[in-house]
């Protein structure tokens, strides 16, 4: 990076994760967010959500949520169906993946058009009453300010959801990046037993999203399951260094444009925050070469 970079100009220029190689050609023709988003509606399905599409997941199908390159991701896709991006494919025919994955080819496709735009990891406020539960979405840049947009969600999910909100231009409140979360909790004004997925969740768990929100923007979008470095143990009561240590970490990701060249150079100095040649990969049980699937 060049030490005048700006924000804008950074989260413009693909990152590891968001080179899309030789598909970059097939998502610059998509042209504007709601060709992106339908693009990606069409391409991939949430492992998650698989049932409402009436598709039952073979191991090999659910392995493709494990892919981190939007490259990738997008050989996958065009392995399964060679037809143009904006082709939409019926569930049985695409690659299988969670919101990150939806998010970084998200972010791929808008990269490619010029557009900046960056992942956040956090938490969506709207798929469990009063919970806030473990999430990505995009922010792009329309010129003016950060637009927050949630890329997974289709017109099935936003009617299963009964949303009443754009998921591609929500709300403030709708998605609360870790470190929002984060501050709320050390605050006391939000419990951090209601923040992560399945039976996890807490200060750990939200310290964990901490870190990955942190790779995120520096261009580095990892898996939600992916871990390294000053990540905490599952359940692990953090030291008041350590708490300290995330304070510092989620008031930098909710100043990412002011304080952006703090931020970046946080990334680069502290071994324990950036992104290892290898991470462990928390559902396989196994470390794993990043860039690899």
């Amino acid at each position: 990076m060049s030490g005048n970079e700006s924000p804008i100009e950074f989260y413009t220029r693909p990152g590891r994760m968001t080179s899309a190689g030789s598909h970059a050609p097939a998502l610059a023709a998509l042209q504007g967010v709601g060709a992106v988003a339908a693009a990606v509606h069409g391409t991939l399905l949430h492992d998650a959500w698989a049932q409402h599409y009436d598709q039952v997941l073979t191991p090999e199908r659910r392995a493709q949520s494990h892919t981190r390159p939007a490259g990738e991701i997008l050989d996958t896709i065009m392995a399964i169906d060679p037809a143009p991006l904006d082709i939409t494919r019926p569930p049985d025919k695409r690659s299988i993946g969670t919101c990150r994955n939806f998010t970084v080819l998200a972010c791929a496709a808008l990269k490619a058009q010029s557009l900046p735009a960056r992942a956040r990891c956090g938490f969506g406020m709207y798929f469990e009453a009063g919970k806030g539960i473990d999430h990505w979405i995009v922010e792009y840049w329309d010129g003016e300010r950060w637009v927050s947009a949630d890329f997974q969600i289709d017109d099935l999910q936003r009617a299963a959801l009964k949303l009443d909100f754009d998921p591609l231009d929500q709300p403030s409140g709708k998605f609360l990046s870790a470190g929002e979360a984060w501050q709320r909790c050390r605050a006391g004004t939000a419990d951090p037993g209601k923040f992560g997925i399945f039976d996890e969740s807490g200060f750990w768990f939200i310290a964990m999203n901490l870190v990955r929100d942190f790779a995120a923007l520096n261009n580095m979008e990892m898996l939600p399951w992916d871990n390294w470095g000053s990540m905490p143990e599952p359940e692990e009561e953090m030291s008041a260094d350590g708490l300290a240590r995330f304070d510092r970490l989620a008031a930098l990701t909710m100043a990412a444009d002011e304080r952006f060249g703090e931020l970046r150079a946080l990334y680069e100095d502290d071994a324990a925050l950036r992104v290892p040649a290898q991470v462990f990969n928390g559902v396989r049980q196994q470390m794993e070469d990043v860039g690899s699937a």
